[in-house]
């Protein structure tokens, strides 16, 4: 029976090292996505929609092992949370290798379009926090650090300002006929990708706080909605 948890907990380590390295992969990414994107790299965009596929079955794989371990290991206490965990992180990393491949969509429906030297700038600002959000939340999870897992929303609030700014810039862009529609609408949507790239980081350095402390990220909500209900509040749906 020890030799079967020791074999278990080699596995759970090797579990790790291939979230960590999905992550990585998901870290080069996003500045790749945003040259293409700047730079109009029409090959640069083929490759990296193409190599999405791999992300999507590396994301699969670890979620497949995880489902795999829980039928056969019946873990509890920290090894349970660390494998549900993981299957919610392998998801996050794989959303945010969608996003950044939406990134290179949006790069060739604008191809052939100049984009306005504010709002590139705004762009390599906004790729690089997401970036850092990304290394920051990968190497919490790899190091076990729920401090740095925690300052993760804080380092967020830096990517929505920057996400806030870029869209008034192409309003302003936009009213003195600086950017055409088109390109404007595009650059929006994009805009956003990098913020929910950010929000993913997050999602994942909340998934590495429960597994180090047993922290449920949805807590606090859950616990209004239940107070609401105790009290006789009839819930609000939003279609």
């Amino acid at each position: 029976m020890e030799e079967l948890r020791k074999t278990f907990h080699q596995e759970l380590e090797d579990l790790r090292g291939r979230v960590v390295a999905l992550g990585q992969t998901v870290i080069d990414t996003i500045p790749r996505a945003t040259n293409v994107l700047l730079s109009g790299d029409l090959e640069g965009a083929d490759y990296l929609v193409q190599a999405d596929d791999e992300i999507d079955a590396r994301s699969l794989e670890i979620e497949e092992f995880c489902f795999q371990e829980l039928a056969l290991q019946s873990p509890v206490a920290g090894d349970l949370r660390q494998l549900v965990s993981i299957i919610k992180i392998s998801a996050e990393l794989e959303r945010s290798a969608d996003l950044a491949v939406n990134i290179c969509k949006a790069a060739r429906r604008i191809y052939g379009h100049d984009i306005d030297p504010v709002l590139r700038d705004l762009i390599s600002k906004m790729s690089e926090q997401a970036r850092q959000l990304y290394v920051a939340t990968i190497d919490a999870f790899n190091t076990n650090d729920a401090p740095k897992a925690a300052a993760l929303d804080d380092m967020d609030s830096y990517l929505d300002a920057l996400h806030r700014q870029f869209i008034q810039e192409i309003f302003e862009s936009h009213a003195r006929e600086a950017i055409d529609l088109q390109v404007a609408v595009q650059l929006a949507v994009v805009s956003r990708f990098y913020e929910r790239i950010g929000d993913h980081a997050v999602n994942i350095a909340e998934r590495t706080r429960f597994i180090l402390t047993g922290w449920v990220p949805e807590l606090k909500g859950a616990s209004r909605f239940r107070a609401r209900q105790n009290d006789g509040e009839t819930p609000k749906v939003i279609l």
